[in-house]
């Protein structure tokens, strides 16, 4: 893609291919919609790119983000997750991932799908905001306050408001690609 992007992946081939082929597009996988919760989670308080530099690594150390093997990780596996170069080394993220793992199966007996349990907050449609630069891109919104309380509620950690949002805009629940990139008009 040689049209304009958003600036906040320019530079980088890495992060230009993240955002021209997957950031913003609506996802309705639940093993995607996993992973992409656990990633999130991970990146607290980092930058996307630092997770994004990680994620097959991740991909590998969290058994291709199977939830049911990651809910039954012990003390032991743990221990050798923060040993591992690879992913982000923070004993409360790597405790949040089995944590989340858990929560989520709960979900799962409860809910049909992951995915509808997600999409409510936006009555199953992309919220397809029009802003022109990247100071109007909120950090938070109601909708993602909701969703943060409500997926706490249900067992999930690191899931504040700004950690539901940038999912949400991850998982292309909203569109937040500025009105000048190419990607915005192409998802609405």
């Amino acid at each position: 893609m040689t049209d304009q992007r958003c600036p906040w992946c320019l530079g980088d081939p890495l992060y230009e291919d993240y955002h021209d082929n997957e950031w913003g597009t609506p996802c309705f996988d639940d093993a995607k919609l996993f992973e992409f919760l656990l990633l999130e989670g991970a990146q607290a308080g980092l930058a996307w790119i630092t997770v994004l530099r990680k994620r097959e690594h991740y991909r590998e150390a969290y058994d291709g983000f199977d939830p049911n093997r990651i809910a039954r990780y012990d003390d032991s596996k743990i221990a050798e997750l923060l040993q591992n170069p690879g992913i982000i080394r923070n004993k409360l993220k790597v405790n949040s991932a089995v944590q989340n793992a858990r929560a989520y199966l709960n979900v799962l007996d409860r809910h049909d799908s992951f995915s509808d349990y997600l999409w409510q907050f936006v009555d199953g449609q992309p919220i397809q905001n029009h802003f022109t630069t990247m100071k109007q891109v909120p950090a938070t919104t109601p909708i993602s306050d909701t969703m943060s309380k409500t997926l706490k509620k249900a067992g999930f950690n690191f899931v504040g408001s700004t950690i539901c949002y940038a999912y949400m805009q991850a998982t292309g629940m909203v569109n937040d690609h500025l009105t000048s990139c190419l990607r915005h008009q192409q998802l609405c």
